[in-house]
């Protein structure tokens, strides 16, 4: 049994953040996220509704996805690139 867990986002290597997935989960997480958003983009036009309703979904959208890489991602913190100190 691996006492290591398995991340569905590796931490970015440069800065602050999660890259592209690791796994199928991250992957159908990640592909979710950009389906939504553009249905969003598709179906939320001015004539349905206003720009705070729209900016509104794109919000929460996205704040699920990072509260998803926060869960199931590497543990965050500012990387300066290889972890051996070479840049």
């Amino acid at each position: 049994m691996s006492t290591q867990p398995t991340y569905w986002f590796r931490a970015k290597r440069f800065g602050l953040g999660w890259g592209l997935p690791l796994t199928w989960q991250g992957w159908l997480a990640f592909s979710l996220y950009l389906a939504s958003a553009v249905l969003s983009v598709v179906f939320l036009t001015p004539a349905r509704c206003s720009r705070a309703v729209f900016g509104a979904v794109l919000l929460g959208l996205s704040l699920l996805m990072v509260v998803v890489c926060w869960l199931k991602g590497e543990p965050l913190r500012w990387r300066w690139g290889s972890d051996d100190g070479d840049p």
